[in-house]
This record gives structure tokens, sequence and C-alpha cells, in this order.
């Protein structure tokens, strides 16, 4: 891990014991003052973030753009470099945080992402095989997935003990921003669920393990599962793992679940995360709109 400034250290150590920020987060933070920096010695080499000027700040961003940075993105840096500057000056290493109130106006249509329609995720389901112990290890792994709509990392770092069988749900301890979450574990996914921890045996250690090694399961082997199955499914190729979280959020929007619920579901640390997957609620307004009849008496 790359040592910076003393000041910066510091910065990262009040962040861990004032701010109580998660580990995630803290790195998170590392990495992002690491880029700024790091771009920034083309702007001014050899300065300090906080003895840089406003003029400075508006440079890199310049150079961000170039380098095809998202806005998303590169507000994401200017923050982290806001709170760093603004420590900086209650240190009385600045006379002034040249970053407060500056913001960089997000211009780009977040478009939706793929998800696949109900036919589609029945079809993906049924080309799951099940004529073996590893084929019906990987079809548990698509109904996780699409059911409980967990990322990739989080399903393989699952452990036996994270599934509570009385309580039919999915503990999620490595989650993203260090939120651990709990899921429910939909009826048909939990029969086979149960029926896949009876085979596999044993009561700890990795939920899901390769089958030659017996290493737990990787992104990149999850990734090769969902590719086999699309394949055998006959679906489009750009179907991914992450495909089937998308689904998972996507139809629960569908069916009008509400979206404090999803996000919690999901792991999203708030309903504006998952605002994303409002672009099923078009055909769903007008439906709603249709059961009005003013004509009626209240």
């Amino acid at each position: 891990m790359t040592r910076f400034d003393p000041l910066i250290e510091g910065y990262l150590d009040y962040k861990k014991d004032v701010n109580k920020v998660a580990p995630g987060t803290l790195r998170d933070i590392r990495c992002s003052l690491n880029r700024v920096m790091r771009q920034m010695q083309y702007v001014r080499p050899d300065v300090s973030l906080w003895q840089l000027s406003f003029e400075d700040y508006l440079r890199y961003v310049e150079l961000e753009r170039q380098a095809d940075a998202s806005p998303r993105c590169i507000n994401k840096y200017i923050t982290h470099a806001r709170g760093l500057l603004e420590y900086a000056r209650r240190c009385g290493r600045a006379d002034r945080n040249v970053l407060e109130g500056f913001y960089l106006q997000d211009g780009e249509r977040r478009s939706p992402p793929r998800s696949l329609t109900l036919e589609e995720a029945q079809i993906l389901i049924e080309a799951c095989e099940q004529a073996t112990r590893e084929q019906r290890r990987d079809r548990v792994i698509v109904l996780l997935l699409y059911g409980c709509g967990l990322r990739t990392h989080e399903l393989c770092a699952l452990n036996v003990q994270h599934i509570s069988i009385e309580r039919r749900e999915i503990n999620v301890m490595t989650a993203k921003g260090d939120k651990p979450r709990t899921v429910p574990v939909p009826d048909a996914v939990y029969t086979e669920l149960l029926a896949y921890l009876h085979e596999r045996g044993g009561k700890r250690g990795p939920l899901f393990r390769t089958w030659v090694k017996k290493t737990r399961v990787s992104n990149k082997d999850v990734g090769r599962v969902i590719r086999q199955t699309v394949l055998r499914a006959g679906l489009s190729t750009d179907i991914k793992a992450k495909t089937l979280r998308h689904s998972f959020a996507t139809h629960l929007m569908d069916r009008g679940v509400d979206l404090g619920i999803i996000a919690s579901l999901m792991g999203h640390r708030s309903p504006q995360e998952t605002g994303v997957y409002l672009h099923v609620l078009p055909s769903r307004k007008e439906h709603a709109i249709t059961t009005l009849n003013p004509g009626e008496a209240s």
C-alpha cells in the first residue's frame, strides 16, 4: 500500500477513527486521492493538493475528460479531494478550500441496465442441467444470482454458515461498502439450495467450490457458468452474471415492490441508487391511470 504525505495519512486516519467510514470507502478515498495526485503531475508537478489553485483543478478536470472519465467518476474524485482540502484548511495547512461548493454537472443520461425478460429468465433457468453434481451446483449459482439479486463477489464469498436454514435467509457478509445485509430466499430457490447443501455435505467452508481443485469459486468461475448456460439456452451472449442481478431488481420493480425494499435487498446505500431501474415504470403508470374512473363515486 502506497504511503502518502503525513497530512494525507492523517486525513485518512481521521476518516477511519472519527468519521467511522467503512474500510471499503477508505480504500476508495485513497484510490481517488492517488489518481488526482498522478494527474496533477501533468498540471503542476510536485505541488501538494492543498496548495493548488482552483484553476489547477479546472485543468485537472479537463485532463480527466480527455481520458474519457465520466462526470460521475470525476465528481467522486473531486469530492474526495474536497474533503482533504477542508481537512488541510482546518489544520492550518491551507488558507481556504478552493473546491468548496464546486461540483461537476453530470450531463450523462444513464441508460437502463441490461435485464432479462421473464420469458428469457425462464429459458435460462430451464437450460441449467441437473444430471451431475457439478451441474446442480451451477444451477444453484444461477438461481441465487437471479432469485436473490446477489453480486458475483458476494456469491463467491458465501460460506455454508451464511445460510440460515430456519429463517430461509442468506446473510451477505462481504457486501459493497462493507454493509452486510440479509436477503430472503424465494421458496423455489430455497428447495434447491437445501438439496444442494445436503448433497454438498459438511457444515462449514465456502458454499461453492471449484470441481477440480475444491477451492472457493471466483468471479471468473461464475462468469464461465453463466456463459455456458446462456449458450445452451440460445440467448444473447451479452447476458452476464450482473444481468441476473439487474433482472432481479427490474422484475421486483415491475411487480410494484417498494423502491426502499428493493434498495435494501440489493444492498444499495439509498433508494436513489436504485432509481436506475425506474425504466420499467412507464407502462405501470399507464396501467395505473386506466384503473381510475372519475365517474365513479368515491
